[in-house]
């Protein structure tokens, strides 16, 4: 009954946060985290939760990545590449390597500056478009190309903890063959689900694959169809599950294998008959984002949150290192994501400002990244674990508050600009 009675205050904790997001319009993680956090120091919640609450936590996680990559659309994301990707090139590369060096120099440990590398580049893709959709921006250029670069920003990072955790948690030697092997377990992993993506799963194939015998006559279309669509989000679970569980065997996070599994899957898949095509996906949408982001997913960061046991003394002695984290991330942020827009991807001045401050935020892949830094492999201590905690925290309300401050600006140059494009008036 323990593990019940947490269960329903952790629930409790997410109701209030789904309240306090809709309010502030910031994302709900910050607020599990911080209910979390309270739970565990007046002793409600147990700083070690119960084995059924831990198990609840990963599913949690692995539901909420397989979503994320599962409400992308997979052909947008792909014709916008060619455009965006220096975006999310230097958007990245810029706070990896400012995460990386403040760690350095202030704990001097090459592991710890490398995972706090990574989970300080990947951008917080719902954070970002709940802000731009309560401004009305969510159709701009600027969104698209926030959107597209954090997808990709995304997808590296998955890549780069999937190559380097073994390497820094010890379960492989740094040696250039053991390195090797990571990598082409990595090759063979993303590779793999790649190809799935375009050549197995589709149900009208061509060339020579459809030739071979069974997988040139059934797609992922026949699968979901079964039972007239009834257990179709059985099967896109079970496929996120078992791509998951692929990912452990090969030493990945689990997380890694979902996230690419939703990304694969289209809307085209589930079109079992005209008059309930639609439907069919989104109710299937539905219930994964329900479960994800409602009442399982939340669990994860109510969980995380638990972990952070306020000491005075810990608070007091990381406020150095937590404003340089965060200070030179902001700018580095923003101006790396800015200048690629606007000089390499062609945004203008005030859609390229409003992509560098679409770009800094910070939540649910940077929190799984230090649940496997600090819960799982203790490569993180405590004085780490709240310095990146606090600085993802003043970067998600970073993001609102810039964007709002700018807006004004937004929308007088854009009305510069159709004006400037409107044909000119002929007088009779």
């Amino acid at each position: 009954m323990e593990s019940l009675f947490q269960l329903a205050i952790m629930w409790t904790g997410v109701l209030i946060a789904g309240f306090l997001a809709a309010k502030t319009k910031l994302t709900s993680v910050l607020y599990c985290l911080a209910f979390g956090a309270l739970m565990v120091n007046i002793g409600i919640l147990p700083y070690d939760s119960d084995p059924f609450i831990r198990g609840f936590a990963e599913i949690g996680i692995i539901l909420i990545m397989f979503a994320l990559g599962f409400e992308e659309n997979t052909r947008n994301f792909l014709r916008n590449i060619k455009r965006n990707w220096s975006i999310a090139f230097f958007g990245a590369l810029a706070p990896f390597f400012t995460a990386y060096w403040v760690a350095d120099y202030f704990w001097g440990d090459t592991n710890v500056a490398i995972m706090c590398g990574l989970a300080m580049t990947a951008t917080a893709v719902s954070l970002t478009m709940v802000s731009l959709r309560s401004l009305g921006l969510q159709r701009s250029k600027a969104a698209t190309g926030i959107m597209t670069s954090a997808i990709l920003d995304d997808i590296a990072s998955l890549a780069l903890v999937a190559i380097v955790v073994p390497v820094v948690t010890g379960e492989a030697t740094a040696s250039i063959p053991v390195i090797a092997m990571i990598v082409a377990k990595g090759i063979l992993f993303f590779g793999g689900i790649a190809i799935a993506g375009a050549y197995l799963l589709p149900h009208d194939l061509t060339g020579w694959i459809a030739r071979v015998p069974f997988i040139g006559r059934y797609g992922v279309k026949d699968l979901l169809a079964a039972n007239q669509g009834e257990h179709s989000t059985l099967t896109v679970l079970l496929i996120a599950l078992l791509v998951g569980l692929l990912a452990s065997k090969l030493g990945f996070h689990p997380a890694v294998g979902a996230y690419m599994a939703g990304l694969i899957f289209r809307e085209e898949y589930f079109l079992l008959d005209p008059k309930t095509a639609r439907s069919s996906y989104k109710k299937t949408k539905a219930i994964v984002d329900d479960a994800a982001f409602s009442w399982i997913g939340p669990i994860f960061f109510v969980t995380l949150g638990t972990k952070m046991v306020f000491d005075l003394d810990i608070l007091v002695s990381i406020i150095p290192q937590t404003l340089t984290l965060f200070i030179g991330l902001f700018f580095a942020q923003i101006i790396s994501a800015a200048l690629a827009a606007r000089y390499l991807a062609k945004f203008t001045f005030h859609e390229s400002m409003i992509i560098g401050f679409g770009m800094l935020g910070r939540a649910e892949l940077a929190f799984v990244i230090m649940d496997i830094a600090y819960i799982q492999n203790s490569i993180f201590s405590t004085e780490v674990f709240f310095t990146l905690m606090i600085t993802a925290f003043c970067l998600n309300v970073a993001v609102p508050v810039s964007i709002t401050f700018f807006k004004p600006y937004y929308d007088r140059a854009e009305r510069r600009e159709l004006t400037s494009k409107a044909p000119p008036v002929m007088l009779k």
